[in-house]
């Protein structure tokens, strides 16, 4: 029994000192890992570069040509500032560029007129009123023609900034109007909420300081609040049009009833002065104002950073098929209810 059990003893033990077979060693490791840092280091050299360079030498430099020439400043996307897509890279419209292009385009001598190529559902109230006082500087500091051009789209703040300009042409296919303000959805979660068992608790000093909370429902007091809010803007968007149209304000809130119009009924009502194709408004504005010699000269915002031009090629996160993630999106997207001239419909 005891032979037994120290061959037992001596089976364990070489089975415990068993070492592990030698490891391969892997090639080329090492040097794909340096690479990697020395890519890393580059790339992130570059973005502080660019970042650099970007606050000394702002985006919305262009070399404009030097010969005479109108200008076609592209109003493309909803019209608030720092549009930029889930990279963070800058898409649609720029509004400093835009303000900042109008400026130079002022002080240029060679510039004889400005053509405002409008592709927009609207935007913020600040915003649109900024570029529409914007336009107004540039016709009266220059005396120089500005014309509109309406796309497949210009309503609400992209029919408020089109209103300065001294004809208004619209694609035949364009929508337009929608002459109105909006706050936004307000969602009333608290029904939903109590429910489910859950308890929100807001922390605020004033009553009205958390109003529009999704959380609460929405007092009476509250609702004439926003709605103030939302008549100011109102009166002041329809006294523009009133302004520039030369049109009865009494008119003018009859058609501004927040409805969208199509071309051929906007010119109907006076809102636009012709249908045409995009050639034949600028052949009105060279022949109008003798400006057949002149270069037509696009402005178009374009990130040539190295950060943008790093990252132009990446693609979009997919977004996920959840019904519940779209509906917080949704909450969340009109939870914000920023005041706008922005037309819902056109902005999906």
């Amino acid at each position: 029994m005891q032979d037994q059990n120290n061959n037992q003893d001596q089976r364990l033990e070489q089975f415990y000192k068993l070492e592990s077979p030698p490891k391969e060693k892997k090639k080329g490791r090492k040097g794909l890992k340096i690479w990697i840092i020395v890519i890393a280091c580059v790339i992130a050299f570059g973005v502080i570069v660019s970042l650099a360079v970007n606050a000394l030498v702002p985006a919305s430099a262009f070399a404009p040509p030097e010969q005479p020439y109108v200008g076609v400043l592209y109003v493309e996307g909803v019209i608030v500032k720092n549009n930029v897509d889930t990279w963070g890279r800058a898409v649609g419209y720029q509004h400093d560029f835009s303000i900042n292009t109008i400026d130079k385009l002022i002080r240029d001598r060679n510039n004889k007129g400005l053509v405002i190529y409008v592709e927009s559902p609207g935007g913020g109230i600040y915003e649109s009123d900024e570029l529409y006082l914007k336009l107004k500087e540039y016709k009266e500091k220059t005396k120089r023609p500005v014309y509109a051009y309406m796309g497949s789209m210009a309503a609400s703040g992209g029919y408020y900034i089109s209103a300065p300009a001294d004809m208004i042409f619209a694609n035949r296919n364009c929508w337009t109007g929608s002459i109105g303000v909006t706050i936004g959805t307000l969602y009333d979660l608290s029904g939903f909420l109590e429910r489910h068992g859950i308890k929100a608790v807001t922390i605020a000093s004033g009553r009205n300081k958390s109003m529009g909370s999704i959380v609460d429902p929405l007092t009476d007091e509250q609702r004439r609040i926003f709605q103030s809010l939302v008549d100011e803007a109102y009166d002041q968007f329809v006294n523009i049009v009133a302004e520039e149209r030369q049109m009865d304000i009494d008119r003018v809130r009859e058609l501004a009833d927040g409805r969208i119009y199509t071309a051929n009924q906007a010119l109907e009502v006076d809102l636009i002065d012709g249908v045409a194709t995009y050639d034949e408004a600028v052949r009105h504005m060279a022949d109008t104002y003798g400006l057949g010699d002149a270069l037509l000269y696009d402005i178009r915002y374009q990130d040539d950073s190295l950060i943008g031009r790093l990252f132009s090629k990446l693609p979009l996160p997919q977004k996920t098929d959840s019904d519940v993630e779209a509906i917080l999106s949704l909450v969340h997207k009109d939870a914000r209810f920023p005041i706008s001239y922005v037309c819902e419909l056109l902005n999906n």
